[in-house]
């Protein structure tokens, strides 16, 4: 079987894939913001940077299959937006407004004094544009092993734009559809991978951001040019996540690991149709925004003494409501107006394509 044979965009479980990944994420916080360290190398590579770069292999493959279903740049954009900027927006007025705020109080300050007095809201408006200008409140939270990060996971989301930006860009020009464009991209950030010094989970330059999330995305996007030339096979599958654990090993794992990681979760994803695992609501976008928010007001309550291994089901079940809120007040919505631009989009006239436009419009934006 191919993998164009098996996957079904409306019965897969990518949407659990995506949720067990934000979880991955909030066990890996859980170890810097409590004071702790990974000290075996290969274990600190995987933990801090797989899981992350998993939702943009996820994100690599729907993208591409988005423009290649809807290649018009007003929907397309639109539709992107929708899916990112609501939930990301609601979550900087929460963080700054509430969560900030009640870690202050809870360390003796005044609350009050954050909010009124400009740094709640310069927050805000400084990290608007999605790309993290300031990632303290005020100088705060103090008092904690990871000062002056109020959400240290957003920085990610402005590469994932990026990289929308990327499909966008290609599409427009027609390359996008060129079989060998994508091939000669990865073999290019690969190649620029390896030139540069392997970046670490804490510690990580433009240009080695660039490069990990470039080889990741492309990654998942090859997985869909190729389509239905992949097998998809659990053994594979299994092949691909013993050839990912080996290649920690190496100072950077996505050198040879990129797309075995791409291949055994997109096609586990595929191969699982279980209608449990086929998550209609998905929370891993509220969970990945709202994890490290909750996680530091965990620590300043006093559970930095906890292993993290503790510390980590406290965090999820912590974040899980907030994820839940952003779902059905913010992120569902937004959803249902992206539906809708989309269906009315497809009802005007437009080039012919082989894509179906009814099929599932989803992406995995939050990533990281």
């Amino acid at each position: 079987m191919k993998l164009g044979q098996v996957f079904d965009p409306r019965n897969n479980a990518l949407n659990a894939w995506r949720l067990a990944l934000a979880a991955e994420v909030i066990l890996w916080h859980s170890f810097p913001l409590t004071g702790r360290n990974i000290s075996f190398a290969p274990a600190h590579q995987l933990i801090g940077e797989a899981g992350v770069d998993a939702f943009f292999a996820i994100s690599g493959f729907l993208i591409t299959a988005s423009w290649l279903r809807h290649p018009r740049l007003r929907q397309y954009c639109t539709a992107r937006a929708l899916r990112i900027l609501p939930g990301f927006y609601i979550c900087l007025i929460v963080t700054a407004f509430v969560m900030a705020p009640i870690g202050v109080a809870i360390q003796g300050g005044q609350a009050s004094k954050l909010i009124l007095s400009g740094p709640s809201a310069q927050f805000v408006l400084k990290n608007i544009a999605v790309m993290i200008l300031q990632p303290d409140i005020g100088g705060t939270p103090q008092g904690v092993p990871f000062p002056g990060y109020w959400n240290g996971s957003l920085w990610t989301l402005i590469w994932e734009v990026f990289c929308y930006i990327l499909v966008a860009g290609l599409g427009v020009v027609g390359l996008l559809r060129r079989q060998w464009l994508l091939p000669i991209l990865m073999v290019l950030a690969v190649y620029w991978a390896a030139q540069l010094p392997p970046p670490s989970p804490e510690t990580i330059t433009p240009a080695q951001a660039a490069s990990r999330f470039a080889i990741m995305f492309l990654a998942g996007a090859l997985a869909h040019q190729f389509i239905n030339v992949i097998p998809a096979r659990w053994s594979l599958v299994a092949v691909s996540v013993v050839i990912v654990a080996a290649s920690g090993l190496l100072p950077d794992y996505r050198i040879v690991g990129a797309i075995p990681l791409a291949y055994a979760v997109i096609v586990s994803g595929a191969l699982v149709h279980h209608k449990r695992l086929t998550l209609r609501n998905d929370l891993s976008y509220g969970a990945y925004i709202y994890a490290f928010p909750t996680q530091q007001l965990l620590v300043i309550c006093g559970l930095a003494h906890l292993n993290p291994f503790v510390f980590f089901p406290l965090s999820a079940l912590a974040t899980l409501p907030l994820a839940a809120l952003s779902w059905f007040l913010i992120e569902k919505h937004a959803m249902s107006l992206k539906a809708r631009f989309v269906r009315k989009a497809a009802a005007t006239p437009e080039p012919v394509t082989t894509a179906n436009p009814a099929e599932d419009d989803r992406d995995a934006s939050g990533v990281g």
